[in-house]
């Protein structure tokens, strides 16, 4: 069986079926790990939910934090917006099952010693404590009053782990690192204000990857989430959002001997506020979006 780990889609459904097309997927004995962030702004967030469902046990995928927006818009409606493409699987007949599949997905998976997951991690978590807090939170959303965490997910604080962190906090900062973090400083606060690529932060700040001390330095991590960082492959991380979405490449690593990397242009749905230098080019600016909506969508 091959296995295939694939960037962010967010709904560019026509671009991942090309890019099936050049791997030569196969249902039947090949496996497809998809970093998260399946659905919105793409033109086709409903087609991709519903394939990627369809995959079985063919498709592992991790939640993303604009896969946590859609379950969150489920229960509150007035999250979502006009720049969303969510309303197409909202109002899809088969809503109800595609949120319950959902929202049943995990934040990490871990097979064949690697690790996927759609943003990153603290420092302070080694492998176990990733796994206990990643099935922590898991629960919470598959629980049968998910709903009532999902009303308070939202939020920037608390920003550094605890071991103290207590009940909707702890369970929010989790969500946040997996989900959302791409900078970090020495202590591991977390930064939601740069999306840049390397090199554009603030000097006291680090990539996740490259904190101090980082106790998961030896875990195998497959991420994305950081399409201004483009394809990254270092400090036993493998970083696979190449912006499909803003018109840069949609990738394809095959986890094996070679790590063989399958990558396609994208035309792109949408395009860029800026574009840097270094990397591909950026989400959508940072500070704009979390005055938005503390949930960042970039």
């Amino acid at each position: 069986m091959s296995i295939y780990a694939i960037g962010d889609i967010q709904g560019c459904f026509d671009d991942l079926l090309r890019l099936l097309d050049v791997i030569s997927f196969n249902e039947n004995s090949d496996q497809l790990w998809f970093a998260g962030d399946l659905v919105n702004r793409g033109p086709k967030s409903l087609e991709t939910l519903r394939f990627v469902k369809s995959l079985g046990s063919s498709a592992i995928t991790v939640l993303g934090n604009h896969d946590m927006h859609l379950l969150a818009a489920s229960c509150l409606p007035k999250i979502a917006n006009k720049k969303d493409s969510l309303t197409q699987v909202l109002d899809a007949p088969d809503r109800d099952e595609l949120i319950y599949w959902l929202r049943h997905r995990p934040l990490l998976h871990y097979s064949n010693d690697f690790c996927l997951l759609h943003a990153g991690l603290p420092p302070q978590w080694d492998f176990k404590k990733a796994q206990k807090m990643a099935i922590l939170a898991e629960q919470t959303l598959r629980d049968k009053d998910y709903e009532v965490f999902l009303k308070q997910m939202y939020g920037n604080k608390p920003n550094i782990w605890s071991p103290n962190l207590k009940g909707v906090a702890r369970i929010r900062f989790v969500i946040n690192c997996f989900t959302r973090m791409r900078y970090c400083d020495a202590q591991g606060r977390l930064d939601f204000v740069n999306s840049g690529p390397i090199g554009s932060q603030p000097s006291n700040l680090f990539p996740w990857f490259d904190a101090p001390k980082r106790k998961n330095a030896d875990m195998r991590i497959i991420f994305g989430h950081w399409s201004s960082l483009g394809y990254y492959e270092g400090r036993n991380c493998y970083g696979i959002d190449t912006g499909c979405l803003w018109g840069g490449q949609l990738t394809a690593l095959k986890l094996d001997e070679s790590m063989h990397r399958f990558s396609i242009d994208c035309q792109g749905a949408n395009k860029p506020k800026k574009s840097y230098s270094i990397g591909m080019v950026s989400d959508l600016d940072a500070k704009v979006i979390v005055a938005r909506n503390p949930v960042e969508l970039a």
